[in-house]
């Protein structure tokens, strides 16, 4: 007779997130992965595999997550700029918190993987893609609104602010912790729109 399943397979891959934004693929140990998510080996394998479908399953969800939260913003948003302008003081405040965890877990498994796992690079690519819709819809929005200028393709527009999105994530994840780079950054993104 089969076992039934003693944890919640949806908290369980939250921890798996948190792990390995922390500590990466490379750095996380089976080891680790069973002490942070309190799961035996078997139990953990049988689930989700190994860990590396372990890490994709985390790392879609996450991708799930971010971009289910960033359209729900532009969805409820009466002024596209504005939100724009909320989301990179979220990015900057999250950058500057003293935490372990830095940067965007999509754009730390990036820079770590991408290159030498197929599996991620497309998630990466995939995951780049819908961002660029998603501020692109968005940013026509703003320009049907009159709130950005139609000066710039939307498209065009959406490219260059989720790219300086990614960069201060990627910034944080070096450890900056000036303000004012920061907010020099997001001046310099919304005079754009």
């Amino acid at each position: 007779m089969a076992r039934t399943k003693e944890f919640n397979e949806d908290q369980v891959l939250e921890k798996a997130i948190e792990i390995f934004w922390h500590k990466g693929y490379n750095g996380t140990s089976a080891q680790d992965l069973v002490t942070h998510l309190g799961l035996s080996r078997s139990s953990l394998y049988d689930t989700f595999g190994d860990k590396q479908k372990l890490f994709v399953t985390a790392l879609k969800k996450y991708q799930k997550q971010s971009q289910d939260k960033i359209v729900q913003l532009f969805d409820i948003s009466e002024n596209i700029k504005k939100t724009i302008q909320d989301i990179f003081k979220q990015a900057v405040i999250e950058s500057l918190e003293n935490r372990i965890t830095k940067g965007c877990f999509m754009v730390n498994s990036s820079v770590e993987l991408a290159m030498h796992d197929q599996e991620i690079e497309k998630i990466v690519q995939n995951n780049t893609k819908a961002m660029e819709e998603i501020f692109t819809n968005a940013i026509q929005k703003g320009q049907n609104l009159g709130q950005i200028s139609k000066n710039t393709d939307a498209k065009v527009l959406a490219r260059f602010i989720f790219n300086n999105y990614s960069g201060i994530r990627v910034l944080a994840r070096t450890g900056e912790n000036d303000k004012q780079v920061y907010d020099d950054i997001v001046k310099a993104v919304l005079s754009i729109l």
